[in-house]
């Protein structure tokens, strides 16, 4: 497989083409003042009725996604003065309405716990403990080859590459002893104050380091739809003030479950013949991920629950969303790979 480079569509400045009629509708609102005047919330309505599976339709998760990056401002490209345009607005709330009661219908939800912070600790370990399927992870280690690795890196990064910022959407909404939690977080996510090592920094050098373009939304062609749908429910749960516990809940169990894939990751990609510039991502992430935790489980999560019952039945949501979809995530790539193809999404040709 040889990666190809990203591709600009002819009709928009974005590094990525659209994947039908409502994707295509909201790109041209964004990006092209001649655009022709559409119905998209219409064209929204409509996409969401005949989809056969919403968490794996292109349409509908890179338009999600291009709303999404609208109000981020990780696209230039996207006007700033429509992203509040009501229009867009109405339209992302028809695809994100689908979006949300599809995540609750398929997304098994585990028993309540109490709403201490020892009793929700306890829980969201047990959770995540559970969470024994296929891994990539141990994969990566122990048999990827150069190609697979690399589709690792782009597959991650529509994440990675603006790690943290869907969780920080909660720091001006929490208060006391969870918006501390989530600051302490987030401050080491961000650097401690040093630029070079913002997490998304560390990153962008590791894929460089790969031979990658770094440059956010590249390989935003590549990323099939279950990949989009991880990000797009981050920025789900953390847009809508109404869904603070289910991006607390999101965080700690991703916390959670960091660590360990973070050292097979290094191990597979030192096994490959990558250099520390490559590896030094997955390295960080060791240690710092073994910290976050215990803040993420309990002084985070545990302490929203305990000051906020009402959040508990989210806060649980949100963190076997983050285990639910990203284990589909996973095991798309590992099935691509065991039936010898890519994981990546096919290309369009223009």
């Amino acid at each position: 497989m040889t990666i190809s480079a990203p591709a600009t569509a002819s009709d928009t400045a974005l590094p990525f083409r659209d994947r039908g009629p409502v994707s295509r509708a909201v790109i041209a609102h964004l990006t092209d003042d001649d655009h022709e005047v559409t119905d998209h919330t219409a064209l929204a309505a409509d996409a969401v009725a005949s989809s056969a599976d919403i968490m794996r339709d292109d349409d509908i998760q890179l338009a999600l996604f291009v709303l999404y990056a609208s109000a981020y401002g990780s696209l230039p490209q996207l006007d700033a003065d429509r992203e509040w345009d009501p229009a867009l607005l109405s339209t992302r709330r028809v695809l994100e309405t689908a979006f949300e009661q599809t995540l609750r219908a398929s997304v098994p939800m585990p028993e309540l716990p109490e709403p201490t912070v020892d009793a929700v600790g306890r829980a969201l370990f047990a959770l995540a403990a559970a969470d024994t399927g296929p891994s990539l992870s141990r994969y990566v280690a122990r048999k990827a080859t150069r190609e697979q690795a690399e589709e690792t890196f782009i597959l991650r990064s529509v994440y990675t590459l603006r790690e943290a910022d869907p969780h920080s959407w909660a720091i001006p909404r929490l208060k006391g002893r969870a918006k501390a939690a989530l600051v302490e977080i987030q401050a080491d996510e961000y650097g401690g104050g040093r630029p070079q090592r913002v997490h998304a920094e560390i990153f962008a050098r590791a894929m460089r380091g790969a031979g990658l373009d770094d440059t956010y939304g590249a390989y935003v062609d590549d990323a099939p739809a279950i990949t989009l749908a991880s990000h797009n429910m981050m920025s789900l749960f953390g847009l809508n003030r109404r869904l603070v516990g289910a991006i607390v809940g999101h965080l700690a169990a991703y916390e959670m479950t960091s660590s360990i894939p973070c050292k097979l990751y290094a191990d597979g990609l030192r096994r490959l013949g990558f250099g520390d510039d490559v590896t030094e991502y997955f390295d960080e992430h060791v240690e710092a991920d073994a910290v976050h935790e215990q803040i993420a489980a309990r002084d985070l999560a545990g302490s929203l629950a305990e000051d906020h019952p009402e959040l508990l039945p989210d806060i649980l949501f949100g963190a076997a969303a983050c285990l639910t979809v990203d284990g589909w995530a996973g095991a798309h790539t590992l099935e691509s790979w065991a039936a010898g193809s890519s994981a990546l999404r096919p290309r369009v040709s223009s």
